[in-house]
């Protein structure tokens, strides 16, 4: 029974990780190809490239995250609530996807994770370790505070950018930062790929230590790495484009200075988040609070206020939403391991 849920569960990292990469594809190619930096092929083959490069280097933050997250229950208990955790994001991102809203994975992860270890530790199933702390703490506040960061550096940034090249003909501007935007691009989807590719790894360490097969101090296992690295690189070449249509021409009007000023504080603050602090930032959140930021700057109002408080509103919801999918899941396993 154990094997079984086990390899469900691993099933479901792949499928989550899959989905990561094509939803989060938006958040590194929307602004390059509404502004003509890129050609949408040669973005997402980009950005599949780098994304799978950023994992690549997030294995040992990954290795990390999962000695300091959370500790699963022993046994079948454990695997459950992984499976639970999963199958409530993967509804959700399925769910925002077809809404074309852009949504943090990482939230929906963390949303699971709480409402299944409650359900758990409610039916007597085992705790779940330090989730209290390590998700709503060490997790929830980076990533609520990440989009206010990145909407106020973005608005600013685009001040001294603006000054830099205020001698320049519209033209020549417009044409330099294109070439910028493209290399700005490719760090944010870089920096997707240090951010997310954390979890998926993450996710399979300690549910394959719950399901004692992986030592606790152990190491990810190669296959492990090369499950999440594949998933992602193709869910990103599937390119998710409700969600970039979303982004790139429905929530405010960009040009090529501002897309590069959104994707350029961007990368930095997804670089610093997953190297410098080791706290995770969601790419999500953190793109699209700074294309608002760089967006608002200008001397015309451009901003879809209705939906900006949309997008505010299922961001609300995301992890309230998971934490109550993944205890209803976890309440129908429960008689396997009461």
């Amino acid at each position: 029974m154990v094997l079984a849920f086990l390899i469900l569960a691993i099933v479901l990292v792949a499928v989550f990780t899959f989905l990561n990469g094509f939803r989060d594809v938006s958040a590194a190619v929307a602004l390059a190809v509404r502004t003509n930096a890129l050609t949408p092929s040669i973005a997402v083959l980009l950005a599949a490239m780098f994304n799978a490069l950023g994992v690549l280097i997030s294995v040992p933050f990954a290795l990390a995250i999962s000695q300091s997250w959370v500790v699963l229950p022993p046994g079948l208990n454990g695997v459950t609530v992984a499976v639970s955790t999963l199958a409530s994001a993967i509804l959700w991102n399925v769910f925002t996807w077809w809404r074309g809203i852009p949504s943090s994975s990482t939230h929906a992860i963390v949303g699971g994770l709480t409402g299944a270890a409650l359900a758990s530790t409610l039916l007597g199933g085992g705790v779940v370790a330090d989730v209290g702390q390590s998700l709503w703490v060490l997790v929830l506040a980076p990533l609520l505070l990440s989009p206010i960061v990145a909407f106020a550096g973005a608005y600013l940034l685009v001040v001294p950018v603006t000054w830099v090249v205020r001698h320049m003909q519209p033209s020549v501007v417009n044409r330099r930062l294109r070439h910028a935007q493209a290399v700005s691009a490719a760090a944010v989807a870089f920096g997707h790929g240090l951010q997310d590719g954390q979890r998926g790894i993450a996710l399979s360490v300690l549910t394959l230590i719950a399901a004692d097969a992986l030592p606790a101090n152990g190491s990810s296992p190669v296959w492990v790495i090369v499950l999440v690295l594949a998933c992602m690189a193709l869910g990103t070449l599937g390119g998710g484009w409700r969600i970039s249509h979303t982004l790139g021409h429905r929530l405010v009007r960009i040009d090529p200075l501002r897309g590069f000023v959104a994707h350029l504080l961007s990368a930095v603050m997804l670089f610093v988040g997953a190297i410098g602090l080791h706290l995770p930032f969601s790419t999500t959140h953190t793109v699209t609070a700074a294309t608002l930021g760089a967006g608002t700057n200008q001397s015309f109002s451009t901003t879809n206020r209705s939906l900006v408080i949309r997008v505010l509103g299922y961001w609300l919801l995301t992890p309230v939403m998971c934490a109550l999918l993944a205890f209803v899941l976890q309440l129908a396993q429960s008689p396997l391991y009461r």
